[in-house]
């Protein structure tokens, strides 16, 4: 409970709070963004499978609600954003792929261009 209280505790002129919370966002970003994701799209992209990332995601983002974001010295804070960046920089774009998410194409309404 001490994480809750050290985000609402906050100060705008403190780049430490700032850090924080794009932290926070950016773990609620991954986690949002795998749990929307279609579990088959997981096993075609030859990824872990979807159960395994929300579970991973869901640990990394509790764990600084709970205990706080401590950036530089705590371990939890440091492994779940380093999960987090391999879920967004690896696992997504695979998914994106096979799906058809994102991404531009050569098409307009009418066709071809």
């Amino acid at each position: 409970m001490v994480g809750v209280l050290q985000i609402l505790a906050f100060s705008y002129l403190n780049p430490i709070w700032w850090a924080t919370i794009a932290i926070l966002a950016y773990k609620l970003f991954a986690l949002v963004d795998a749990a929307v994701r279609r579990e088959d799209a997981y096993r075609a992209a030859d990824k872990k499978t979807k159960g395994f990332w929300i579970a991973i995601l869901m640990i990394s983002f509790g764990w600084d609600l709970l205990f706080g974001v401590n950036f530089f010295t705590g371990i939890g804070t440091l492994a779940g954003l380093v999960a987090s960046i391999v879920y967004v920089v690896d696992v997504r774009p695979a998914i994106r792929a096979l799906t058809g998410g994102g991404g531009r194409s050569n098409t307009g309404p009418y066709g071809s261009w």
